[in-house]
Order: structure tokens, then sequence, then C-alpha cells
């Protein structure tokens, strides 16, 4: 017999040779991990004995400790995608997280900044300018946090305008124009970046890459400067996606260059943005 612990273990080895991203390895990992010990509790430690009304305790359990809808939809989540990988791998005959429903919640639109919100960043980071070149790399080619983190000096092409976003993770490979803001605002970075063997676009006065945490503390202080409020980081990508698509730039462009892996993902945005310009564009809007 399997116990949930060996299951555990046998999932998480499974998102690996997957090739899943670290992060979204750690959230099953966590939200399994919970489950289990809740199901230990209760005296069941084999996963051939697990029934619905025990993940619906589970969920009732999360409830009752304010745990958000949203995060309660993403342990749910989590414990259909466990059980049916124990389906799949024969360590259970029957799936008691089949009939298992996510609650129901509202789903926030996206954080759009508009013209003077993102000027005032700017002007906001114009003395900063490693920081400054951050932002605009971000708000002007819409590219994701983690992926500007792995960026490599090698990777922009100044003379060209173009910036190779190499793969992170389980995200897309891609080649982003570089607009005149970006470009203007990297040529001022370079200079002053840190002389280090490390090839790092992003790296810290000493040499070492800029990690993820550091821009994002650095990004939200700024937004704090510039009088910005409830906007986060991911809402320059928001920012840009949404810009495009209003400029007129065709769907399928924006959803290559965003790195989306549906089209479906891009379409949403439609409904937030105040109407499209008419005339088709092949160029990317600049911000």
């Amino acid at each position: 017999m399997v116990s949930l612990r060996d299951a555990h273990r046998e999932f998480l080895s499974h998102l690996k040779d997957k090739s899943r991203a670290s992060a979204t390895i750690l959230a099953y990992g966590k939200d399994i991990e919970q489950l289990v010990s809740y199901l230990q509790d209760q005296g069941k430690t084999d996963p051939a004995t697990v029934e619905t009304m025990d993940l619906q305790a589970f969920m009732q359990k999360l409830a009752d400790e304010h745990y958000t809808p949203k995060s309660i939809s993403r342990k749910t989540n989590s414990t259909k995608t466990f059980f049916k990988f124990l389906k799949t791998s024969n360590l259970i005959t029957n799936d008691p997280a089949v009939s298992l429903e996510h609650p129901k919640f509202e789903n926030k639109p996206p954080r759009i900044l508009t013209k003077l919100e993102y000027r005032s960043l700017r002007d906001a980071a114009r003395a900063d300018t490693r920081m400054l070149a951050v932002i605009e790399l971000l708000l002007q080619t819409g590219i994701r946090i983690g992926e500007l983190s792995k960026l490599r000096v090698e990777d922009v092409d100044l003379e060209n305008l173009t910036v190779h976003v190499p793969p992170f993770e389980d995200t897309r490979e891609r080649t982003i124009p570089l607009n005149k803001a970006a470009a203007e605002a990297i040529k001022n970075y370079l200079p002053k970046r840190a002389k280090t063997p490390n090839h790092a676009l992003f790296v810290t006065k000493t040499g070492r890459p800029l990690l993820i945490r550091n821009i994002r503390t650095a990004i939200d202080r700024y937004f704090k400067v510039a009088g910005i409020k409830d906007a986060k980081l991911n809402d320059l990508r928001h920012t840009w996606v949404a810009f495009q698509l209003q400029a007129g730039v065709p769907m399928t462009m924006v959803s290559k260059l965003a790195g989306h892996k549906r089209l479906s993902t891009t379409e949403k945005y439609l409904q937030f943005i105040t109407g499209q310009n008419g005339e088709a564009k092949v160029k990317l809007e600049e911000l």
C-alpha cells in the first residue's frame, strides 16, 4: 500500500519530470502537504480510503479559517490534479476529487495604468537609471518579471532594436522589438552597470544578478513615490497588452509577443479597453 505521504512525494517527482515551473511545484507541494496533514488527522493515510466528503470537509475547514474563495479554489485545483495523478498512476481506482466543486468568486479585472500614472512612475524613477531601464523594459515589452530577471547583456540588441527573451521555467522563448524609450533607457543604464563577469543584464552594485524580490520591492517603492495606489509590478504587463490591443495591433501578434499560451488569454483584455483603433497596425505602440 502506498501512503498519502508517499503519493505526495511521487506527485512532486512527476511534476518535476514534466518540467513544471518551480513556483508551480512549490505551490502544489504546499497545498497537498496541507491536505495530507488534514487527512492524517482524520485517520486517513491510504489514498484509496479518501472520499469526496473528506475533501469537501477540508475545503470547509479552510473557509472556516477565513481563507479567501480564490485561495480555496487554487487548493481545489491542486487537489483535483493530485488525485487525477493517483488515478492515472493506478494508485487508486476511484477519483474522489472529480465531483469536488470550486467555490464561486469574482475575478478582479486587470489593473491597467493610465498614461498619467505610468508617466508619473517613470518620472519618479528618473534619477535611478537601472530601475528606469527595468520599468521601461517591462512597460514597453510586456515581458514577465521572471523573464526580465534572467535577461543577459547579450540578449539586448541595441543595433537591431530587439530583446531576446530566453525560456524561463515554462514560458516561451521569443524576440520582442525594442522601441525608442526602452532602448534609450537601457543605453543610459549600461555604462553605469557594475563591472562584473556575470552576464545578467540587471545587477547589483556588487555585480550580482538583481533578484525578483528586489525588483518588486523597488518598483513598489516608486509606485508610492508617484502616488499610484493599488498597483503592482504585474500591472505594467497588463498595461502593455491593453494599450497594444487598443492601438489596433493584431491580437495574434500581441499574444505571441506576450508569450500567452492561448489566444483566449489575450482576448480577455478586450473587455477592459475603451475601444480599438479601427486601423490595423503592424508597429507596436510606444507607451
